[in-house]
């Protein structure tokens, strides 16, 4: 059985040659694939604590707006 991916390796580094015009080692794209996970965590975490100091039900866009730019900041590197 072959083992299910997360994402498109193949589309994940085409993307990313385009954008960096260097060369990739093997694994950078689970890497880079890793670091958004991780990011995308730090923005729900953030935004769900924002919307609850706010008194909202649930995590609204403008909760998610908020921290977006805090979040970019600590993910930058």
């Amino acid at each position: 059985m072959a083992a299910q991916t997360l994402y498109p390796r193949g589309t994940v580094k085409k993307i990313v040659k385009a954008h960096a015009n260097k060369p990739l080692s093997k694994n950078a794209d689970i890497l880079i694939f890793l670091n958004y996970a991780l990011f995308m965590q730090e923005v729900v975490k953030e935004a769900s604590i924002t919307s609850k100091q706010h008194g909202e039900r649930g995590i609204t866009a403008l909760s998610v707006r908020k921290v977006r730019e805090n979040c970019l900041r600590k993910f930058k590197g």
